[in-house]
């Protein structure tokens, strides 16, 4: 037994720096699974109260409660998701340095080495600081949240994940997008508090307005009536009035408030009804002549997408009684 335990510290001896690498790595692996799995076990529970609370099977359900709560869920997996990019790095870190001081690195002169290399790279560390600050703040200030909707300028979509660095949004033709932080200079989002549907309607000039209001504003109303839309709408429907008077239409807009995720839904509902309406009432809507220019035609001096230049044809006249064909001046 003594021979056996001998051979033991003989071989720990002579492998020392490598069982030691091995096991840093092995206890950085198993650290970083408990502590994300308690990150993990966190947001489920705060997620599965919230649903609990409301009475709500799944997320999807949700948007029929209070908006808060809404929020506390995203802000949550937000939150855990930032959180869990914090613990691998730092980590990571941790178990580099340690595994330099197995490897016979002296550490601290290493790092006051790497001082005067930091003061040259500082400039271009900068934006990854500023990148690491920026996402702090948006996710403290709940600026977005995981599952927004959100408007970033360089790209619009459903945010997938916030991390210390990136923001990951994936748009409606499912592009996904990988933003900077630091590059975000706005946050449009569309998914806190409430959405607003607004329906610009264009009927003939000669149209009886008041009658055109008042079949809209009845329409509306029954959709806001209808069991299966009426909790995706906050608000009873309003007429603001006549918009706009041009040449060619009158353009009347009708307004709902609505929940931020039920926006186009209802949108495209009530389209439809009031289709259908204007035909039942006969009014037939103007065909506007208006012309936007769009893509080549648009690109008149972008290098590159010039028309070619041709030459003009001139188009032959009758011939006068003393012209002979051929002949500038009619005589031969």
């Amino acid at each position: 037994m003594n021979e056996f335990w001998a051979s033991v510290g003989d071989f720990y001896t002579t492998f020392q720096h490598l069982i030691n690498i091995v096991l840093i790595i092995l206890g950085a692996l198993i650290a970083r699974w408990i502590l994300l799995r308690s990150v993990d076990r966190v947001v489920k529970r705060v997620v599965t109260g919230v649903k609990k609370k409301h009475d709500a099977e799944n997320t999807q359900e949700l948007p029929a409660s209070p908006v808060a709560a809404v929020r506390v869920v995203q802000r949550t997996r937000t939150m855990g998701s930032v959180l869990s990019n914090v613990i691998t790095w730092s980590i990571v870190v941790f178990a580099f340095i340690m595994i330099l001081g197995e490897l016979q690195f002296q550490v601290t002169a290493l790092v006051a080495s790497a001082g005067v290399i930091g003061a040259a790279l500082g400039f271009g560390a900068q934006n990854v600081i500023k990148d690491m600050l920026n996402g702090l703040f948006m996710v403290v200030e709940d600026q977005l949240g995981v599952g927004d909707v959100v408007d970033l300028g360089p790209a619009t979509g459903v945010v997938e994940a916030v991390g210390i660095r990136v923001t990951t949004l994936r748009d409606v033709n499912g592009t996904l997008w990988f933003v900077r932080n630091g590059e975000i200079l706005r946050v449009g989002n569309m998914s806190q508090g409430w959405a607003r549907v607004i329906i610009d309607l264009a009927i003939p000039y000669d149209t009886d307005v008041d009658a055109v209001q008042a079949r809209m504003l009845e329409t509306a109303n029954e959709l806001a009536l209808n069991p299966k839309w009426r909790s995706r709408i906050l608000e009873k429907p309003e007429i603001w009035g006549l918009e706009s008077i041009s040449a060619e239409a009158l353009v009347i807009r009708l307004v709902i408030k609505t929940r931020t995720n039920a926006k186009d839904d209802v949108a495209r509902e009530l389209r439809m009804m009031l289709k259908r309406s204007l035909d039942a009432m006969g009014v037939k809507l103007p065909s506007l002549n208006s012309i936007v220019l769009t893509g080549f035609e648009g690109a008149s001096s972008v290098a590159g997408a010039r028309p070619p230049r041709t030459k003009s044809i001139p188009t032959p006249t009758p011939a006068d009684p003393g012209r002979t064909p051929g002949s500038p001046t009619g005589k031969a």
